[in-house]
């Protein structure tokens, strides 16, 4: 299955529930009047594209349709597909790892799927001929370390791990070490997924960082934070809150297949100027794919509009 099909099937259910709330509005406006943009702008908001985002993409439809004098409700519903377009395309989604080794430091509270996604990105770099390595950094849940040696042997690459409760840093500056000797192309690294002491989680991440500054100085570092999509609004607030205490790079947005909350994907896009770097569309270890705006565009309206 090619990626234009699988993002297709994978967004079925927040394409359905966006398509459904946006068609009720237009297949009952009687005109584009202001009761028609306050029924477009609470049907944004209850497809999980948030108050704000929601309010400027009504307010950017606006100025639109009065500045080409739109009339007819196909082509102002073809300008409200192009407001969002404009939202998911303006944003570089590439990785950036240009250097060997390249770091990939993986955040994100516990229960998102974290440590699976860091296996699949392990999987996604291997098949792309990469030479990867892993390093178990959240050392508070020894579950978290059994877990990320089971993705290593499942995707076949080399794991550092030290035992529960070691110094997180420790384990980055053995796994940075490897990197070197070893000639890996890419270090991933899981980090501790503890949000309820914003000091704590600060200042770990602070340390770590010296220590792949200090130890790879030269080396390509992406901030990837892991956000589950089934969690809606709750998944912008996550992305606020770790915008505090991390310079995040960019995005993993998992479980799309699973919901109709995938709007959330535009206000997290628009509202923290983050952008989406890759989308889990399955439960298989090939089902993380690198986020390809226009391709998500495509697939997210295919339904409405087949030349989309």
């Amino acid at each position: 299955m090619g990626l234009f099909d699988k993002l297709k099937e994978g967004l079925s259910k927040t394409r359905g529930s966006i398509a459904q709330k946006v068609n009720d509005v237009f297949s009952t406006a009687s005109a584009i009047d202001d009761d028609f943009y306050d029924e477009l702008l609470e049907a944004l908001i209850t497809a999980d594209l948030g108050a704000y985002t929601s309010e400027y993409i009504i307010d950017e439809l606006r100025d639109r349709v009065a500045a080409k004098r739109l009339k007819t409700a196909d082509r102002v519903k073809e300008e409200l597909r192009d407001v969002i377009r404009y939202i998911l395309t303006r944003r570089d989604c590439k990785m950036k790892l240009e250097t060997t080794p390249s770091v990939i430091l993986v955040i994100g509270v516990n229960g998102v799927g974290k440590t699976t996604n860091i296996g699949k990105l392990a999987a996604h770099y291997k098949a792309k001929g990469k030479k990867v390595l892993l390093a178990a950094a959240d050392t508070f849940r020894a579950a978290a370390i059994d877990q990320l040696d089971i993705w290593a042997k499942r995707s076949g690459c080399e794991i550092i791990k030290h035992q529960e409760n070691s110094d997180p840093a420790s384990v980055i500056f053995d796994a940075c070490s490897a990197a070197k000797a070893r000639g890996y192309d890419i270090l991933i690294c899981d980090t501790a997924g503890r949000l309820h002491n914003k000091k704590n989680l600060m200042d770990e991440l602070a340390k770590i960082n010296r220590v792949i500054e200090r130890e790879l100085p030269d080396a390509s570092k992406e901030v990837l934070l892991v956000l589950d999509a089934t969690t809606g609004q709750n998944a912008l607030s996550q992305a606020k809150l770790f915008s505090e205490v991390a310079d995040i790079t960019g995005i993993i947005l998992t479980k799309l297949d699973g919901t109709a909350k995938g709007g959330v994907i535009v206000p997290i896009m628009r509202e923290q100027s983050l952008p989406v770097k890759f989308i889990g569309v399955g439960e298989g270890i090939d089902d993380l794919e690198e986020f390809v705006p226009y391709e998500f565009c495509r697939a997210l309206f295919e339904e409405q509009d087949d030349n989309a």
